[in-house]
C-alpha cells in the first residue's frame, strides 16, 4: 500500500468507529460556574462605576433636618450645587458667579417651565451664597425651588 492510501485508511477509521470499540471521551456532569462568576463580577464592577455618575450634580454634604421629605431623583429637576468653598455648579458644570447661574437657570426654565430648581447647598457653605442664589431666582421669577436636605437620624 502506498503512503497516501494508508493515510486515507487511517482517517476513515478515525471517523467510523467499529461496533466493538467502546472508547468514548469522558463526559463531565458538573456545571462549570467560572464563566458565570466572571460575568457577574464584570457586571458588578460596571454598576459600581456607573452608579455614582447617575446622581445629578456635585456631591455635597447636605444639612440635616428633622422634617425631611424624600423625593426621587428622577432627572426632572434643574440641580444647582453650592460647595463648602463657595463654588457654584449647574448640574456638573461649574458656573463663575450667581448672576451667570441665574441667567442659565432662566434660560433652562424657559425651555422647560415645569422643571423645579433643586438647590443642594453644602451644610458648611456660607448662608450668604444660598441667600444670593435665592434672591437671583426670585428676581428671575423662578418660584418652584426645592432646598435639599438629609434626614436627621436619632443619635446624631
Amino acid at each position: 500500500m502506498t503512503d497516501a492510501r494508508l493515510q486515507r485508511l487511517r482517517a476513515v477509521r478515525a471517523i467510523v468507529r467499529h461496533p466493538g470499540d467502546t472508547a468514548r471521551p469522558n463526559v463531565r456532569s458538573d456545571i462549570n460556574v467560572t464563566p458565570l462568576v466572571d460575568v457577574v463580577l464584570v457586571l458588578l464592577i460596571i454598576f459600581m462605576v456607573v452608579t455614582p455618575l447617575i446622581a445629578s450634580g456635585v456631591a455635597v454634604d447636605l444639612p440635616r433636618t428633622r422634617n425631611h421629605t424624600r423625593s426621587p431623583d428622577d432627572g426632572k429637576q434643574l440641580v444647582v450645587s453650592i460647595t463648602a468653598d463657595k463654588r457654584l455648579y449647574m448640574g456638573a458644570t461649574r458656573v463663575a458667579d450667581v448672576r451667570e447661574l441665574a441667567q442659565r437657570l432662566t434660560d433652562a426654565h424657559r425651555s422647560a417651565p415645569d422643571k423645579p430648581v433643586f438647590i443642594k447647598a453644602d451644610g458648611r457653605a456660607p448662608y450668604g451664597m444660598a441667600r444670593q442664589l435665592m434672591q437671583a431666582l426670585h428676581e428671575a421669577s423662578i418660584d418652584d425651588v426645592i432646598l435639599g436636605t438629609e434626614e436627621l437620624r436619632e443619635g446624631h
